[in-house]
């Protein structure tokens, strides 16, 4: 049977205005700043101006990822239009695609099959330039930082402890280290330089975290770019950078309002990476999703060792937000993976691979149960491959640890095969009380959160800090940053640091190899194993099978 691609699906879908969305999302046409016809900004003085009550909130995580897929967007998407056929008012609230997975390996990255968020082209490709706005800020604290050098250095900024690099929204491996300020005095003073990718930016930590405009000023001027001779930290507001980086980023911080296939309001807004950054949309929208829908369901990113940890551990501690449910998505394919099977082999059934794999998903269930306190449930993304015996294995494995499992058919029939996750996920809500809790206390030193975090989220045994990040450490602390939150930089591949150890891996020992201060966001980072901050395309990048024809129509965008 021929399965039409995602694009092919959204292309044909007849979109609402935009206007008629927004009436659905309570969204008065006064804040409306129309993008087209199919896609608007929404003015942040709706959270100041609205008497509307908070909804419920629900988030969607997922095992470890594999080459097989889990399908935690389409899920996410799937639900909401779900709830909405059971008669409950859902807003969805997502993160914007990067254009480096877009053109790397991923394609879109708007949900698929008939659980998608439209216009997909748009979203995947430019939006409503965000991302630009969010790397235009980037490198013109960059060019202010190397300006201000070249100009006398005032500020007596050591050279060789500039901590502040470039970015681009793009997957390129030939940036990651640079030599710059190279053809004499005139232009700059020579230096090792390099990119991020934008969604790595701490700029993008800043954007999705801040509640408003003044709050967004006060963390674009604690951003630390570099230290001085003394050692002391020189800052955005050191360089008087954060009046002009805000002006950039005026219209971008207002959320964004589009649609699912069947007409369910979604906002779709910010979009750090969850293996390099804290992983969630950012803040006002989902703070506009939750007043305007009785239930706002969001996603974050990868597994829920690292979106759902960064969310629990670093977004709600700063807001305030506690989900009121937690649905974990998984596959009977992936499960398959984890449990040693190659990917060849997924289509034929071994009760003995999934039984394997299944660990990696109970460790999630009770990380989300036993760790935070909150109540889940299990989604299983239902493949025509997938045999009853297999699905009745999964059931009862989650079962012993008193969670239900929930079949999932969104992709394939969009909101209605949603409709029995929609309606476990109401009696969570209804029925169980969370007890919520954090992974670790902001009083604890930056070592042990760190370990807390792997010992109770990742199973591990230990932690080995190297040298340098334990003298980062002792610096931190004493600068006075020792008691925030830390945002783990870690492969999404796996439980540990290894993205080869797959299943639920224990005994390991989780190396932190550097350590620093997103002083602005508000978290400190720990880099783990190879992680990098600017991926790389693949072999066969995405890219190769995109086009577009002579009357605009996009192929290829999977």
């Amino acid at each position: 049977m021929a399965y039409k691609t995602d694009i092919e699906i959204a292309q044909e879908c007849e979109l609402r205005p935009i206007q008629e969305i927004a009436a659905k999302a309570h969204v008065d046409e006064k804040y409306l700043e129309q993008y087209g016809r199919y896609k608007a900004k929404v003015d942040p003085k709706l959270l100041k101006e609205t008497d509307r009550k908070d909804g419920k909130l629900i988030l969607v995580t997922a095992i470890t990822p594999t080459a097989a897929g889990e399908g935690k967007t389409t899920t996410t998407v799937g639900l909401a239009d779900g709830l909405r056929r059971i008669g409950k008012e859902a807003v969805v609230a997502l993160r914007e695609p990067s254009l480096g997975p877009v053109f790397g390996v991923k394609g879109g990255a708007a949900g698929g099959g008939y659980a998608q968020v439209v216009p997909m082209e748009d979203i995947n490709l430019h939006f409503t330039g965000d991302f630009h706005a969010i790397g235009a800020a980037n490198n013109l604290l960059a060019a202010m930082l190397d300006n201000h050098i070249h100009q006398g250095n005032e500020l007596n900024i050591d050279p060789r402890r500039i901590t502040w690099r470039r970015c681009v929204d793009m997957n390129d491996r030939q940036l990651r280290n640079v030599v710059d300020g190279l053809g004499g005095k005139s232009n700059g003073f020579p230096r090792e330089d390099g990119y991020d990718i934008t969604v790595a930016s701490e700029i993008m930590a800043v954007f999705c975290l801040a509640s408003s405009i003044t709050d967004l000023k006060e963390r674009l001027g604690r951003i630390i770019v570099a230290y001085n001779t003394e050692g002391k930290p020189v800052t955005a507001n050191d360089l008087k950078a954060t009046g002009a980086m805000a002006a950039l980023l005026k219209d971008a911080i207002k959320p964004n309002l589009v649609q699912t296939l069947e007409g369910t309001p979604a906002f779709v807004h910010g979009g750090p990476f969850a293996n390099i950054a804290h992983g969630c949309n950012s803040v006002m929208a989902t703070q506009m999703a939750l007043k305007m829908g009785e239930y706002t369901v969001t996603e974050a990113g990868f597994g829920a060792d690292l979106g759902a940890e960064k969310f629990l551990d670093i977004k709600c501690r700063m807001t305030g937000l506690v989900p009121d449910a937690v649905v974990i998505v998984a596959t009977i394919r992936a499960l398959k993976m984890h449990g040693g099977l190659n990917k060849k082999q997924l289509e034929n059934e071994d009760l003995a691979a999934l039984e394997k794999g299944i660990p990696n998903l109970l460790r999630h269930v009770s990380n989300i149960k036993n760790v935070y306190g909150l109540p889940c449930v299990v989604a299983v993304n239902r493949f025509p491959a997938d045999t009853d015996a297999e699905i009745e294995l999964l059931i009862s494995k989650c079962r012993e640890l008193g969670v239900n499992t929930i079949l999932s058919t969104v992709w394939a029939e969009g909101g209605k095969g949603g409709e029995d996750l929609a309606r476990e996920v109401v009696r969570l809500c209804e029925e169980e009380k969370g007890d919520f809790r954090f992974s670790y206390e902001l009083d604890e030193t930056i070592e042990q959160k760190i370990s807390d975090i792997v010992t109770k989220v990742y199973g591990g045994k230990d932690v080995s800090f190297t040298p340098e990040a334990k003298r980062q450490i002792r610096d931190l602390t004493k600068l006075g940053y020792g008691n925030i939150p830390v945002c783990m930089a870690k492969t999404q591949y796996s439980f540990s640091d290894d993205a080869n150890k797959l299943g639920a891996p224990e005994g390991f020992t989780v190396t932190v190899r550097q350590v620093k201060a997103s002083a602005g966001a508000g978290f400190i980072v720990a880099l783990t194993g190879d992680i990098m901050t600017m991926p790389g395309l693949p072999k066969v990048p995405a890219a190769e099978k995109i086009d577009v024809d002579e009357n605009g129509v996009i192929t290829g965008l999977f």
